[in-house]
């Protein structure tokens, strides 16, 4: 038997959410590239800092540094690192090295470092979902507007209940979404970064180094978390911020998730019932089996996001609860996979949900055959409103009607006689005779409810967050979907 040749040792694994999946921007963010230039300006900003406040560093030295800040070299830092066993110290005297200086990381421990920057990290990934949140949220109340008033099979347990809109069911949807927005919202107000604590959290070698004078130690943290861009931070932490925030983090993003999955899901059903598509473009194949298919695949793919996201819920759930004192490192491979990672998904998840969102279309044909078909049992509740109101008792007249209808619907599904109408006309506990029950069909506009006025509100409820970030309302994906 032949067996494949394997992988050479030197061709890189992609990380499939990242390249596959997630945007540029998401990329950007949490690229090694990208971090290794954030933990170098974390570096020079606390130099910086540090000499104001009186430490022995010259000004030549940060110069020094600065000159050599875009020289990374990936694969020279993890030759390093293969000695070190050490990742930060890896980098550290990659940077010190180029600069032919020994003046970085003065008072600081390791967690100083990728604590603050991860978080930085986080922080941006956050706004950017926020964005594409707000993206989503625009989209939606636009198509829950456009189809205010096209009437729908509205189901429970997937079983034709009442009548609604299509609009209100893309706003029901969208209203969720709203609610996960707030959260992330205030997530990002209050997320507090960890700060200069030093390894037990004592601030000791920042207190050391300036002379113990708690003041200069104070205004050295307030100008590194004023550089990160935070306006919160841990006052009593140890050398690891309390993994619980992320938890927070990751549960928010698959609270934001869930609402697209949900709405992805009962895309998926409508699809499969011919109401409406997720937009089919040309040169695209279904199956490669059978021609003429036309999956909800982009809905599937939000779904499949969702999933995945559950999972790092489940990761970062474990972390929480399980500090060991200051802290450990048994978090370490756990959050280098279940940060980015999650970032990924979600981002991949708003890619997919606005392309679906762009290029849904409705069958309004479609949509009204089945209403015409699972009519008049849709308008059970109003007939059993018009009868209590006509005399009747709630209990009886909803007996009488339980039982025509589902004999009604037996019939239907046998081929034969199915005229509810007629048999709740003969029945005396409903007191409502044919041409009455034939005038409340009629009056199908009225069984939707308020669902059109219930549209207008989440459009208005929309409006500002959308006004309130700019660009939202232009943004297009910019993946291969």
């Amino acid at each position: 038997m032949n067996h494949p040749t394997s992988t050479p040792a030197t061709d890189p694994i992609p990380n499939v959410l990242a390249e596959r999946y997630a945007s540029r921007a998401m990329q950007e963010i949490w690229s090694a590239h990208g971090r290794i230039l954030l933990e170098r300006d974390f570096w020079i900003a606390v130099m910086k800092a540090q000499r104001d406040l009186g430490v022995a560093i010259p000004a030549e030295a940060i110069k020094d540094y600065e000159r050599v800040r875009d020289d990374v070299s990936l694969e020279r830092i993890k030759e390093r690192e293969r000695v070190t066993l050490h990742d930060v110290k890896a980098r550290l005297e990659e940077f010190s090295d180029l600069a032919s200086r020994q003046f970085i990381h003065l008072g600081l421990t390791s967690r100083d470092l990728t604590e603050n920057v991860e978080q930085l990290q986080v922080a941006r990934a956050l706004k950017l979902v926020q964005f594409k949140a707000v993206a989503a949220l625009h989209l939606l109340a636009q198509r829950a507007a456009e189809y205010r008033d096209v009437m729908l099979t509205g189901r429970t347990h997937n079983v034709p209940a009442q009548p609604t809109t299509l609009g209100k069911r893309l706003a029901m949807f969208g209203q969720e979404l709203q609610l996960a927005h707030d959260r992330l919202d205030n997530l990002i107000a209050r997320y507090p970064v960890r700060g200069l604590k030093g390894a037990v959290g004592t601030q000791l070698d920042q207190l050391t180094l300036l002379g113990g004078d708690t003041d200069k130690v104070d205004q050295l943290e307030g100008r590194i978390i004023k550089h990160l861009g935070f306006k919160a931070a841990f006052g009593a932490v140890g050398q690891v911020y309390p993994r619980s925030l992320d938890f927070d983090t990751v549960s928010a993003l698959h609270q934001v998730g869930a609402a697209a999955a949900s709405c992805a899901t009962t895309l998926r059903l409508m699809a499969g019932a011919g109401l409406l598509t997720e937009g089919f473009q040309e040169g695209q194949v279904g199956s490669s089996a059978m021609p003429h298919k036309v999956n909800a695949r982009n809905c599937e793919r939000v779904c499949g996001f969702s999933t995945i996201l559950s999972g790092y819920v489940t990761m970062t759930a474990a972390l929480a609860g399980h500090q060991w004192n200051e802290g450990d490192v048994s978090c370490s491979v756990v959050r280098r996979v279940a940060l980015p990672d999650a970032f990924y998904a979600i981002d991949g998840l708003f890619e997919t949900f606005l392309t679906v969102l762009r290029q849904l279309e409705a069958f309004p044909a479609a949509i009204a055959a089945e209403n015409q078909r699972n009519l008049p049992f849709l308008a059970t509740t109003t007939i059993l409103m018009e009868a209590v109101k006509n005399g009747a008792g709630r209990e009886t007249a909803h007996e009488a009607i339980k039982e025509h209808a589902l004999a009604a619907a037996k019939a239907l599904r046998l081929g034969g006689d199915a005229d509810l109408l007629a048999r709740l006309a003969g029945d005396k506990r409903v007191g409502l005779g044919k041409k009455k029950l034939t005038e409340v069909l009629r009056q199908n506009e009225r069984f939707v409810g308020a669902a059109p006025h219930q549209v207008d509100a989440f459009v208005a409820a929309v409006a500002p967050l959308v006004k309130k970030h700019k660009g939202a309302a232009e943004y297009r994906p910019g993946k291969l979907l």
